[in-house]
């Protein structure tokens, strides 16, 4: 929860903002995003595992918060209420190494707009065999393995100011930019 905590603090969230979730999960990131968004604010959010989804409405059931939007729809078709203020994208491989999927979002995103980004990545390269465990544990999200040098960089072609760290001993990154 700290490296989700860490990412959402990159967005810079403000009252009244309304941030997307992408490929929400389960629903984890929702008590923080309204944290940041206050009373006034939104969060919206879509998953397309129809499992996941199940559970994050289990979820918001529960806390019956009204500022929650969330659907369960593919990323390359989803279509949002309002446009997103922030984005973020945590650990969602699959949706982030999708080029259409990439499009429909960042079309539906302010310019200007904070956008933070958390995944796992390859060791660098000298590691060699360390990257076996990377892509191992990256394997059910991975179209191609290369795909895990720069995870972030279609997202990133949408951004400017962009910044990148290494976390967890190299195997993932943190990453944020604002929209063009």
């Amino acid at each position: 929860m700290s490296l989700r905590q860490r990412t959402i603090d990159l967005l810079q969230l403000q009252p009244g903002q309304c941030v997307l979730d992408v490929g929400a999960g389960t629903g984890l990131s929702y008590e923080m995003l309204l944290r940041g968004v206050g009373e006034k604010g939104r969060v919206m959010a879509f998953e397309q595992s129809p499992d996941m989804f199940a559970q994050a409405e289990k979820r918001l059931a529960a806390a019956a918060h009204q500022q929650i939007w969330h659907t369960c729809a593919a990323a390359e078709t989803v279509q949002l209420p309002q446009m997103a203020d922030a984005v973020l994208f945590n650990y969602v491989h699959d949706v982030s190494r999708t080029p259409e999927a990439i499009a429909n979002i960042m079309h539906q995103v302010r310019p200007g707009a904070r956008v933070a980004m958390a995944g796992m990545k390859f060791f660098p390269w000298w590691t060699g065999p360390l990257n076996i465990l990377a892509w191992l544990k990256n394997r059910p999200y991975n179209a191609k393995a290369a795909d895990l040098w720069a995870p972030w960089d279609i997202v990133q072609s949408y951004c400017h100011s962009w910044r990148q760290e290494s976390t967890l001993m190299g195997m993932s990154y943190l990453a944020s930019g604002i929209k063009k």
